[in-house]
Formats: C-alpha cells, sequence, structure tokens
C-alpha cells in the first residue's frame, strides 16, 4: 500500500486555518477567557468557608439536608488540603465548558432528532470526537488559541458535547409517537408540539445527558493542566511528574468530591425540572418514613433567598476585593522593573522548575512582577514561539530540543547557554559495589532482576540507550529495558533504595536524585552516549528587545552542578506546594545570588551584609515588635542573615548585656528603663534616640465633645460610667495615674480606675467606640490605637504624669564594634509619630502570626525605607 501522508495534510489544514482564520480564534479566546474569569472571580471570590456555605446551602435546596451537610464538609476538606483556589479554578473551567457545550449540543440533538439526515450526518462526527484521543484535541487548540485555559475549555467541549447530543436526540425519539400524532391531530405547530410534549417528556433523559456531560467535562481536568490550565489538572500534573504521592492523593480527593457534588446536584436538578421528578419528590416531602428532618428541603424561594443572603454577605465583608498584591518592597536602588511583567515558562523536570523559579524571586527582588506558569515541554516551546510568554529556561541544546528549535527557531532568540555539565547515564546505588561503567553491567543481569528500569518509551534518551548504547556493550540481550515514566522509574528506584536492593535506572543530569540518594553514574569509556547537551535559557524574539535588561541578565546567567543540585534538593525538601519556600531557603543560603544573577548599578553595594547574622531582640510591645522585625526586613535587604527573639523586658536586658543578642531597639529612657541601664549600662552602648514622643495618657474618642484634659473629667464620671479602663494593676502608668494623676485633678473619688489588661482594655475600647459610647481608656505614645481610632489625648496642663521618654536603640558594646555598619545605620535611625503607629496598625491588621505580612505590606507603602535605613553608596 502506498504511504497516505494524512498527517501532513491536517499539518497543512491547521496552518491555513491559523493563518486565515486567526483573528477568529482571537475572538473566540476573548470571550471564553471573559467566560471563565467572570466564573472564576464568582466562584473564588468569597472566603473559601463562605463559598462552601453557598453550595451546601445549594446542596440543601436540592437534595435535602444529609445532602447540604456533606457539601460543606466536602469543601472544607478541600480547603484544609489547600487545594481552595485550585477547586474553584477547575470548577469554573467545567461550568464554562459544560454550559458552552450544552448549548451546542441540545439544539443538535433536537435537529438529529427530527431530522433523519441530520443525524446519519452528525452520527460519524460525534463518533470522532468521542474516540479520537482526547490529547489529540489539544495540539490544534494550542495553536489556534494559545496556551492556558482556552485550548483546554476547546478540548473539553469537544470531548463532551457528543454525549449530550446523543442523549437529546434519544430522548426525544422515545416519546411516544402517539402523543406526538394526537398533537399534530389537534393542529399543534411543530414548534409547540416540541416544546410543549416532546421536550418535557425526554427531559429525564436529557437531564442524565446533561449530568455525563458535566463529568466528562470534569475528567478532562487533568489533562488540561497539561498546557497550562490552572486547578486541580496542574496540580495532579506535578505531582505525577514528581512522584509527590501526597500532592497527588490532596488533588485526587478534591476532584472527586467536586465530581460527586456535580453529580448529585445534576441529578437532582434533573428530578426538579422533570414532572415525573417533581412528582417523586412531593410524594417523598409527604411521606412518613424516617426522620422528618432529614427529609427536608427548602422551598425554591427560600434555598435561593439563603443563597442570595450569603452572597450579599461574601460582598459586604469584601470577600469579592482580593487580597491585594503582598509582594515585598524594593529598595529604590534596585528597582529597575518598576513593576513590568515577565512571565517565565517551565515544565515539569527539576531544573526548569528551580531555574524558572529561582529567577522568579530575583525579578521580584528587582522590582518586576513575575509569573511562572508550568507546561508540558512541547505546549511550552508553542506556547513561547506564540509569544504567550517571554523566557524559557531550560533548553536542552544541541540535541534533546532540537525539533522545537528547527520547528520554531525563528521566533526565539538563543541566550546562550547556563549549564553545562549535563549527561545521559544509568546509574546504580552506591551501595552495589563493582559496578562503575556500563560495561561492568556484563554478566550481572540476575544481580538486578534482568531490567533496566527506564522513563517514557518516546524519550530520546531511552531510543539511544535501546539503539546504540545496550548494543554496544553487548547488553541488549541481557537486560530488558522497562519503559515507564519519570515518575515511575523514580518510584521504583525510592522502594528498592529503602530496602538496599540493586536496581539500575535511566537518568540524566542535572537531577535532584543525586542530592537525595547516594548514586554512581555509570561511566561509558566507549562514548555511545555520545556529546552531552547544554542548557540554555532562550526567549522570545519580541520578548528579548522588549526586556533588554532581563536579557541581558539571562545571557550572563551561569550556574554550577553543586549549585543547581541544592537548589533542586531544597526545592524537594521544602514539600509539596512549597516551591517558593525552596527557592527562598537556597537564596538565603547564598546571599549574593541576586546581585550575581541581576546585577545593577551600585547593586552589588547592597549587599553589605554578606550573609553576617545579627541577632535583635524585642518584647511584647506594639513598638518593640514593630520596630525590632522591621530592621529585621531591611538588614535582609542589605544581605544579613537577621533573627528576631522575643523576650520580658529583664530577660531582654540581661540578655543584651551577656551577648546572647546584639540590639535591643526598645529602651525608653532616661526614666522607665532606667533600673536596667544602672545595673547593665556598662555592657551596653546606646546609639541615641530614634522616637521622641512618648506619652502617657488618658484618651477618649473624638467623638466625646467638650473634653480635651484631665480637668475636663471632673464632674463628668456619670457620662463615663464613673470608671476609667485601665491596663495591668503593676504597671507603672497605673501606679503613677492612681497615686499621682488622679488625686492631683480630684478625680479619685469621681472615677473608679479598673485595673484590667492591655487586651482587655483595648476591647472595651473598641465595643464603646463601634457603639459611639463615652469610653476613658488609659493609653500611651507610640500606640497603634491612634491610628486605627479618632482619639483625643487628654493634656495634662499641671504636668502630673511627669516629663516623658525618648525610644532608644542601645547594643551590646561588642556587637557595637563588631558590626560597625549596622551599629551606624541604627545611630541615624528615626521615626515620626505618624510612621511608627502606621507600622503598628498594618502589623495589627495583618492578624496574628503575621508580622512580616504587616511589616512587608508597611514597607511597600514606603518604598524609600530601605534606602533612609541603611543608606549604602550607589
Amino acid at each position: 500500500m502506498p504511504r497516505l501522508h494524512f498527517g501532513n495534510w491536517a499539518e497543512d489544514v491547521v496552518h491555513w486555518l491559523t493563518r486565515h482564520l486567526s483573528w477568529l480564534f482571537d475572538f473566540i479566546s476573548h470571550i471564553v477567557n471573559g467566560m471563565y474569569n467572570g466564573v472564576e472571580w464568582a466562584l473564588g471570590g468569597p472566603s473559601p468557608l463562605l463559598m462552601a456555605a453557598i453550595l451546601a446551602v445549594l446542596a440543601l435546596w436540592m437534595r435535602g439536608l444529609t445532602a447540604g451537610v456533606l457539601a460543606f464538609v466536602g469543601f472544607a476538606l478541600i480547603d484544609s488540603v489547600a487545594q481552595w483556589d485550585e477547586a474553584m479554578e477547575s470548577l469554573s473551567l467545567v461550568v464554562v465548558s459544560a454550559v458552552v457545550a450544552l448549548v451546542l449540543a441540545v439544539p443538535l440533538g433536537v435537529w438529529a432528532a427530527r431530522r433523519r439526515t441530520a443525524s446519519v450526518l452528525i452520527r460519524p462526527v460525534l463518533d470522532v470526537m468521542q474516540t479520537l484521543p482526547a490529547f489529540v484535541y489539544l495540539i490544534p487548540a494550542i495553536i489556534f488559541f494559545s496556551l492556558g485555559t482556552v485550548p483546554a475549555v476547546i478540548a473539553t467541549i469537544v470531548f463532551a458535547m457528543p454525549v449530550g447530543v446523543r442523549m437529546t436526540e434519544l430522548g426525544i425519539r422515545q416519546v411516544d409517537a402517539e402523543l406526538v400524532e394526537a398533537a399534530e391531530a389537534f393542529g399543534t405547530p411543530p414548534s409547540r408540539t416540541l416544546l410543549r410534549v416532546q421536550l418535557p417528556l425526554a427531559l429525564p433523559t436529557i437531564m442524565a445527558g446533561v449530568n455525563q456531560v458535566i463529568m466528562l467535562a470534569l475528567s478532562m481536568v487533568v489533562i488540561g493542566g497539561m498546557v497550562g490550565a490552572e486547578g486541580l489538572g496542574s496540580t495532579v500534573f506535578g505531582a505525577i511528574s514528581q512522584v509527590d504521592i501526597g500532592l497527588g492523593f490532596e488533588g485526587g480527593i478534591s476532584v472527586v468530591v467536586l465530581a460527586i457534588y456535580l453529580d448529585r446536584i445534576t441529578g437532582a436538578l434533573g428530578d426538579q425540572v422533570s414532572p415525573l421528578g417533581r412528582r417523586a419528590l412531593a410524594r417523598a416531602r409527604t411521606s412518613t418514613q424516617g426522620l422528618s428532618v432529614l427529609r427536608y428541603r427548602p422551598r425554591p424561594a427560600v434555598g435561593l433567598s439563603a443563597v442570595v443572603v450569603l452572597a450579599l454577605v461574601a460582598g459586604g465583608i469584601g470577600a469579592f476585593s482580593g487580597n491585594g498584591d503582598s509582594s515585598s518592597p524594593t529598595a529604590a536602588s534596585t528597582n529597575v522593573g518598576k513593576g513590568q511583567t515577565v512571565k517565565l515558562g517551565s515544565f515539569n523536570w527539576d531544573e526548569s522548575i528551580a531555574s524558572s523559579n529561582l529567577w522568579k524571586e530575583v525579578l521580584d527582588e528587582r522590582g518586576y512582577k513575575a509569573q511562572v506558569n508550568t507546561y508540558d515541554p512541547g505546549a511550552a516551546f508553542t506556547g513561547l514561539a506564540s509569544g504567550n510568554f517571554d523566557y524559557l529556561t531550560d533548553a536542552w541544546l544541541p540535541t534533546t530540543h532540537a525539533s522545537y528549535m528547527k520547528q520554531y527557531g525563528s521566533s526565539y532568540t538563543d541566550l546562550g547557554k547556563w549549564y553545562d555539565q549535563t549527561s545521559l547515564e544509568v546509574s546504580v546505588p552506591s551501595y552495589v559495589k563493582g559496578i562503575t561503567s556500563m560495561a561492568d553491567l556484563k554478566g550481572k543481569s540476575a544481580e538486578f532482576g534482568g531490567k533496566i528500569i527506564g522513563i517514557e518509551p518516546g524519550a530520546g534518551e531511552m531510543k539511544l540507550l535501546s539503539s546504540k548504547v545496550l548494543p554496544g556493550y553487548g547488553l541488549d540481550k541481557e537486560y530488558k529495558l522497562v519503559a515507564s515514566s519519570t515518575a515511575g522509574m523514580l518510584a521504583e528506584l525510592k522502594r528498592d533504595y529503602d530496602q538496599k536492593k540493586p536496581v539500575a535506572v535511566v537518568l540524566w543530569s542535572p537531577h535532584w536524585a543525586y542530592s537525595t540518594y547516594q548514586m554512581t553514574k555509570l561511566s561509558d569509556p566507549k562514548g555511545l552516549w555520545g556529546a552531552s547537551d547544554s542548557i540554555h535559557n532562550i526567549a522570545n524574539k519580541n520578548s528579548a528587545t522588549k526586556l533588554p535588561q532581563v536579557t541581558d541578565w539571562m545571557k550572563n546567567f551561569k550556574m554550577s552542578e553543586k549549585q543547581l543540585s541544592s537548589l533542586e534538593a531544597d526545592i524537594q525538601a521544602a514539600g509539596q506546594g512549597k516551591t517558593t519556600d525552596g527557592v527562598k531557603k537556597w537564596m538565603k543560603d547564598n546571599p549574593g545570588i541576586v546581585d550575581k544573577m541581576a546585577p545593577v548599578a551600585g547593586s552589588s553595594a547592597t549587599d553589605v551584609g554578606k550573609g553576617k547574622t545579627v541577632k535583635i531582640g524585642d518584647f511584647n510591645w506594639d513598638e518593640s515588635i514593630a520596630s525590632a522585625n522591621l530592621w529585621k526586613e531591611v538588614l535582609d535587604e542589605r544581605g544579613y542573615k537577621t533573627q528576631v527573639n522575643t523576650y520580658d523586658p529583664g530577660a531582654a536586658y540581661t540578655g543584651l548585656a551577656n551577648g546572647n543578642f546584639d540590639y535591643l531597639t526598645d529602651s525608653w529612657l532616661p526614666t522607665t528603663h532606667a533600673s536596667y541601664m544602672k545595673q547593665y549600662g556598662s555592657q551596653l552602648s546606646d546609639l541615641g534616640k530614634w522616637y521622641d514622643q512618648t506619652s502617657l495618657e488618658i484618651a477618649v474618642p473624638s467623638y466625646v465633645k467638650g473634653i480635651t484634659s484631665m480637668a475636663d473629667l471632673k464632674g463628668k464620671s456619670a457620662e463615663f460610667g464613673g470608671k476609667i479602663i485601665g491596663i495591668e494593676p503593676g504597671a507603672g502608668e497605673m501606679k503613677l495615674l492612681s497615686s499621682k494623676v488622679l488625686p492631683g485633678y480630684g478625680l479619685d473619688k469621681e472615677y473608679k480606675l479598673v485595673a484590667s489588661s492591655t487586651a482587655g482594655m483595648l476591647a472595651e475600647l473598641k465595643r464603646d467606640y463601634d457603639q459611639k459610647k463615652p469610653v476613658a481608656v488609659v493609653l500611651w505614645s507610640p500606640h497603634w490605637a491612634y491610628s486605627t481610632y479618632q482619639m483625643t489625648k487628654l493634656s495634662d496642663p499641671k504636668g502630673l504624669w511627669g516629663a516623658s521618654d525618648s525610644i532608644h536603640n542601645i547594643a551590646n558594646k561588642n556587637s557595637a564594634t563588631k558590626i560597625p555598619q549596622v551599629t551606624d545605620w541604627m545611630k541615624n535611625f528615626k521615626m515620626s509619630e505618624k510612621q511608627l503607629s502606621s507600622l503598628e496598625a498594618d502589623i495589627q491588621a495583618a492578624g496574628q502570626g503575621k508580622t512580616t505580612d504587616g511589616v512587608k505590606k508597611w514597607m511597600k507603602d514606603n518604598p524609600d525605607i530601605v534606602d533612609q535605613m541603611a543608606p549604602v553608596s550607589s
């Protein structure tokens, strides 16, 4: 038979469509993206548990109390395994795909049912759509619609739509012909016969088709992850590629919850819209069997009202406003990017994930907004050529990825190699003695079970090994090369390694396995593996000129094997879903890496610390926490490794004097902490005051009119319930207030000073402030309450509070000379009341355990603060 070049014809058709109908594909892409973004905004906007409640109410309405409770538990489970955002992205993809598929499928099914010719024409098309592997749809979809959500939606529609068409046609054809004839006999037009007779009777079958369309759409989620569609598909695809059992199970169980929920809800919807189903539901409601509460289903109006109320609650609490940009601030001297977006592509190869995410962190440090998206290799090269992203950091040249360079090379700029120590090899664990080369495998097949564990059968390394390397060493008859997958090979390696069993696996360098396991690369004395590849950075041609600074940095980028393998190992050690944590940990261990990878004029001077450790102490006072953690972030920016530890004030001064840490940023002098300075002063260096506006006071809300001083409180006790809300009874301010200030103004008999705690005082202030009730509280400056509430500090015309303190930085005497640059910066440090109170307020707003987030948010709002606090010469 002559060879039919069917594949070539298909390519020609695709290329013709791309050239002549690109405007249409762009329009479709725009529409689909708009639909997806709208649905994802609605589903992903509210807080997870609030959205779970909305979905649970929907289940309660459709199926009853048990379904509602189980739905909430299921969605709460998704949130608890940190897959909520991904689940909502997948649900959005399913909703959009299913809606479009059904809008197309139902009319086609009706047409096929009413026209025999249409049925004959449509059926083979549906056969092809149902049986053609879904992966095949993705190839033209990527070319027509680029990477991301759109090709996944299009492929899902093609895959899911046929069952909708078939079930609609089947349902209408199953309607009793005598009923149709009766309708026609009474003169009913064909359109009314369809709407009033055929469709209502066909609804159960049609709704079964709707259910199956949705289930098939959900089954495409994982495949969609291969072309850059976000969601659970990306999670599962990444877990498969990295043999991450935990992440794979979490993604998989989330898919199961979505599948069960959608199946039950659409099944119940079929009962609700079908006359037969509604009669069955009515009988169930009147049934006397079982607990009545379990049979309870709210009426449609009640259920819909509950959903609307919860949606309004979501809007009312700002659930749809997003979290904002929480990226770290960038020092003015290194803010090269000015917020410009850089898109990086990667695929699920360890060095690709490592290098692209490293570049993301570095570019973020330089003021860019960097994004990393993961694709299958073929999709990544296609997407780069189409301009869907700017850079790819893992092109293996001149061999492994040569076909892609040949196909798309005119659209790329090769920025040169950054890693030159790649190799292909067979490896064995180091506990297997006496085998160090391919030749040593001869005659040892029994030891390895007669097999070498391989990877994907289509991989170039597998083809080279089976066609050249094994025959060249006379091993092709002795060993079976077992084709599996990279994930399968790594799972086999882990299992055998844990049991200390001999195993030979197909590997390559760089690979994290060499940092995780003690492995021996089998040498190739005959050179049959051939010359090794280098790993290159490549750019989309337009991006290379549009982002000249990034392009220049990437051209000069280099990594050693030790650096790359340790980076990959840190990412692996960080655990599932924590790539960024692994990269940041590695960057912290390599403190000069940002300036090496992305040098800017004067930036090398900003790495003053060179990784030197600085220890700062604080105590649980708001300004102490704020100032210490601000200094931590600033010093980290300057290349130091900064640690902050919290102590009781007495322990803090003792520890500072003993050299347990270097600096204390909250010394109240000359009064409050005078005793500590008297005791330890010879071992400390006072670096000067940085805040000079401290005060002790009574404060009232500003809506309380006519009271601006302590004297104004006289005769007004009824207005304040006869009390002043205090803090801890042992606090110096409380003792001074009760023994001197209140008697001095003649208020000690009129007011009761209520001792509680700082937290109690603030809670009372918030409660009364929200109700606009008069309240007098014991406060001091600085305090974040002055940024959160409009307060009036009551003046002290008699001066009974005494002279105010200043807040000083102090250092251990040895540290002051051992870390001279930090000491100089702290000597020149100053903060205004507005700056400090807003910093404290941001920390409070960030919530418990999120001090760093609050500090970074404040630093972002004060972008020059690093250069002001820690100036370096450019």
